[in-house]
Order: structure tokens, then sequence, then C-alpha cells
């Protein structure tokens, strides 16, 4: 190979690395971590509707608790029935549950988003696989020793 044909082939492993790789690596960490958010809002869903269950409340009695409205901005907010949840299922659709049912969609859809969470693990760790087989060839075109040397310095001189 001349030199013109090894700057083209280094120039396209550049581009393939900078354009297509990195970018995909970052979309998959980011969906990666929408994953881990939603897993997060349920399972504090799921703290939230065990404190309802072990304060006793019975059918009938109301809740009085303090509400969220944006930017630790609370108000006070009083449930008539707390043996009743609206769920929020995706798509914008909510749906009414009682704690148990709740607590079993909680349980159902954790053990999805743990796999979905698991995919996108392996799918990152293929990426920077790729990641460092692309850099690896680089060196090698541009005659870069693959060993990282690191100058020697005598501790006692």
């Amino acid at each position: 190979m001349n030199k013109e044909e090894i700057r083209e082939k280094i120039l396209r492993y550049e581009t393939h690395l900078n354009e297509t790789l990195r970018n995909d690596l970052k979309t998959c960490l980011e969906l990666r971590d929408k994953v881990y958010s939603e897993q997060a809002e349920f399972l504090a869903l799921r703290n939230t509707i065990l404190a309802i269950r072990e304060s006793g409340l019975q059918k009938g009695e109301p809740l009085k608790t303090k509400v969220d409205l944006g930017c630790n901005f609370y108000c006070e907010a009083k449930v008539d029935d707390p043996t009743w949840i609206l769920v929020s299922i995706g798509m914008g659709f909510f749906l009414e549950m009682t704690l148990p049912e709740a607590l079993e969609y909680i349980r159902k859809k954790d053990v999805e988003l743990s796999t979905q969470a698991d995919k996108l693990t392996q799918q990152s760790t293929k990426i920077k696989t790729n990641i460092k087989l692309v850099i690896g060839g680089l060196k090698e075109l541009q005659n870069i020793s693959l060993e990282q040397k690191t100058p020697y310095r005598d501790a006692f001189a």
C-alpha cells in the first residue's frame, strides 16, 4: 500500500469511529439511562404504595399528603380513597388499580425494564469493543506502538 491509500484508509476508519460508533454508543447509553430513570420512578411508586399499606388506612378513610407540583413546590392533597391508584401504563394512558394490582404490575414492569437495561448494557459493551478494535487498527496503520510505554523513573534517585 502506498501512503495515499493508507491516508484514505485512516480517514475512513476515523470517520466511522467518530460519526458512527461514538454516536451509537452515546445513543445506547442515553436509552439505558432513560430505562433506569423509568425503573426508579416505578420503584418510588412501589415504596409509596407500601407506605400507604403499612399506614393501615381503610377504605373510605382519607389520606392527607403533600404533592410535588414541580421544582420542589409542594401543596397539601387529600385522597378520599387511597385503596385505588392510577398508574401510568405508557403512551399517556393511566389505569386505575388496587394497591395489590399496582404492586404486581410494578413487579412485572421492573423485570421488563431490567431486561431492557441489560440488553442495552450488552449492546454498549459491543460498541465499546468495536471502538477499541478501530482504534487498534488506526494505531497499526499509523505505526504507533500498541504497548503503552511509561518512562521509567528511579524512585530513590
